[in-house]
């Protein structure tokens, strides 16, 4: 039922950024403010990155919606997310390592 929903928004989405398309001067607004849209959001995404929480995350969501209107990005975004999915690989590698051990294995803990 949510699959064939999803499926019908998706067709008129299409439908709605073929009838944009067709028209130059509404193409030029609706690529600008996915320009404007995604960049913001990967400028909030790169801000947001030291900090604790998805800033990595909003950063790729912000290369995907200019991703679908500009092929750079969407080359750059399919890199990215090659290489966030290669680190997400590697850490939880890591910890299923870490967590398999004992604490014998791991050596002495320092003393507090």
């Amino acid at each position: 039922m949510v699959g064939a929903a999803f499926s019908s928004g998706k067709r008129a989405a299409g439908r709605a950024r073929e009838a944009i398309r067709g028209n130059p001067s509404a193409d030029r607004a609706y690529r600008t403010a996915v320009g404007v849209t995604g960049g913001a959001t990967v400028a909030l995404g790169v801000v947001l990155m030291p900090l604790p929480g998805p800033g990595t995350l909003i950063a790729l969501g912000g290369l995907a919606m200019l991703g679908s209107e500009f092929e750079g990005a969407r080359k750059v975004s399919t890199k990215a997310t090659a290489a966030a999915k290669t680190a997400a690989a590697k850490v939880a590698e890591r910890r299923a390592r870490r967590s398999s051990s004992t604490p014998a294995d791991r050596g002495p803990s320092p003393a507090a």
